[in-house]
């Protein structure tokens, strides 16, 4: 007669133990989410994790000691020193370029057209990644290549970045840097490109009608850090023929999704759907 078979045992039940300290883990984790989202009384957190007071201060009292959190006396609980340098760190080996790459390339295979990553050096747009199109199209742009914020789209979407009143200084120096070079100013008049960024502003994205490079457009959006700056921005760009008005406009939201989900890798809070 065959034996019944046991029933199988949960991780919990083969090691108590080993749940209790994942329990204790997990509950910990939360507390520190508690404080980063503003509850900073013993009182309010324990009602928020469900856990008696005494646990709570228990827990407390030993993210305290190893330095995850701050407590000024009547003044409640902030996170501590060694969060910040643990969120340093994560920063220092999350680069951008890696982590942003797997969606470029998504970008560039779902349009077919050239995908650019790029940051701000000062006055400047600074290209860290490219990704060719599939039309065999040339462009200015390449890796490590630099040119004026205020003419390029991911230059422009970085701008958004930045206060209105910077916009000018940055719009007369690539004005300027097109007249010593004895190229035609692409860039609409003043009071136009100011009407223009606006606009963008609003919406979240930006277009570059041949600004940079005759027959080249492109669409850009910025990407933020878990503070809400904008860090970087990623464009779409394609030669006029490719990239109708109708189409660019139909890209900005396909460009803005792809830069808010690298945004969230970088920690900023996602957007409620």
């Amino acid at each position: 007669m065959n034996n019944p078979a046991k029933p199988l045992l949960s991780t919990e039940e083969k090691d108590p133990q080993k749940a209790t300290g994942t329990q204790t883990l997990l509950r910990g984790l939360a507390l520190l989410e508690c404080v980063a989202q503003g509850i900073s009384d013993v009182k309010g957190i324990a009602a928020h994790l469900g856990t008696p007071r005494s646990t709570t201060h228990r827990m407390l009292n030993s993210l305290v000691a190893e330095g995850y959190l701050h407590h000024v006396p009547y003044g409640g609980y902030s996170l501590g020193f060694r969060l910040i340098y643990l969120g340093a760190k994560a920063s220092e080996q999350r680069p951008l370029g890696a982590l942003a790459r797997p969606y470029l390339e998504g970008l560039a295979a779902q349009t077919g057209d050239t995908v650019h990553l790029g940051t701000r050096e000062e006055n400047r747009v600074f290209y860290l990644d490219k990704i060719a199109g599939t039309k065999g199209l040339e462009m200015r742009s390449r890796v490590g290549h630099r040119m004026p914020l205020a003419s390029t789209g991911v230059g422009k979407a970085l701008m958004l970045g930045l206060a209105p009143e910077a916009w000018k200084p940055l719009y007369d120096e690539a004005v300027a840097e097109k007249v010593k070079a004895g190229e035609p100013v692409l860039l609409p008049p003043w009071q136009q490109y100011l009407a223009d960024m606006q606009h963008y502003r609003a919406q979240g994205w930006v277009l570059d009608l041949e600004e940079n490079e005759l027959g080249i457009r492109c669409v850009a959006a910025p990407i933020r850090d878990i503070s809400g700056a904008v860090v970087a921005a990623v464009s779409v760009a394609s030669a006029v023929p490719y990239i109708p008005k109708e189409r660019l406009l139909a890209l900005g939201p396909t460009v803005l999704a792809v830069t808010q989900h690298i945004s969230e890798k970088l920690g900023l809070e996602k957007k409620p759907s």
